[in-house]
């Protein structure tokens, strides 16, 4: 794949995403050593948060390595800063509240290429599914680092990746190939534990209406009976009279 043709290919790709789509281009290989690592969380509500890590080994002391750069739509969601670290150079940015919607546009922090990676959340139900795919066949495997970390709200029913735990899973790249990385987990959809919740509320509301309204009647009920015995018809007249004066 050539560089220049990375962009094109990752925005047709984007489309057939029907909730949400992460496509990380790499940045370039300066001096034959690369460092990416990502790490995201997905919380019970949908919302994704975690860091990008993205260096190089530095050519001379002017050499900043990768920089990235938020999207305008999420600078308020995403934080960089400069990343120096084990002989490597470069930015580090962290992102919180993420939807699923807003991850597709961490593609747009670098627009240098050396490669692809792209990762996709989708719900279908209860069941949620990442999937994604690097290609790294340009990447000379000398120094190069690339690592992909996700933590789930609920254990992990499938995964081809490394299990960290129950519900935490990683996987490990290998330059100059193409990988997939697929995890599925279960647990309920945001919406309709809302709607659930909602639901509760209003027949809670609705019982206790219900409720009122049959202590009101019982309450009725047992009035009357008292009210006629204490009442009686007075002989050759047209009123009653109240037993309790006589």
């Amino acid at each position: 794949m050539q560089p220049s043709s990375v962009p094109t290919s990752i925005r047709s790709r984007r489309r057939g995403f029907s909730l949400a789509a992460l496509a990380l281009l790499l940045v370039p290989l300066l001096a034959g050593c690369l460092r990416v690592q990502v790490s995201m969380g997905v919380s019970a509500d949908d919302r994704v948060s975690g860091q990008i890590v993205a260096a190089s080994v530095p050519t001379d002391d002017q050499d900043q390595g990768p920089q990235l750069t938020p999207p305008a739509a999420l600078s308020d969601k995403i934080r960089v800063q400069e990343y120096r670290q084990d002989g490597y150079v470069g930015s580090q940015a962290f992102f919180s509240d993420l939807t699923f919607g807003d991850v597709q546009q961490l593609g747009s922090m670098s627009d240098q290429a050396n490669g692809s990676f792209q990762i996709s959340l989708q719900r279908a139900g209860d069941l949620v599914t990442l999937d994604g795919r690097a290609d790294l066949t340009s990447v000379p495997a000398q120094g190069t680092d690339v690592q992909i970390t996700v933590a789930f709200p609920s254990r992990i029913v499938t995964t081809n990746g490394t299990r960290q735990g129950d519900s935490i899973v990683s996987w490990t790249l290998p330059a100059g190939d193409t990988s997939t990385i697929r995890a599925e987990v279960r647990y309920q959809d945001p919406s309709t534990r809302s709607f659930a919740g909602w639901a509760g509320i209003m027949g809670g509301a609705t019982l206790g209406v219900a409720v009122i309204v049959a202590a009101l009647a019982w309450m009725a009920r047992n009035r009357e009976p008292v009210a006629a015995r204490n009442r009686e018809p007075v002989a050759g007249g047209g009123r009653d009279r109240d037993r309790s004066k006589s």
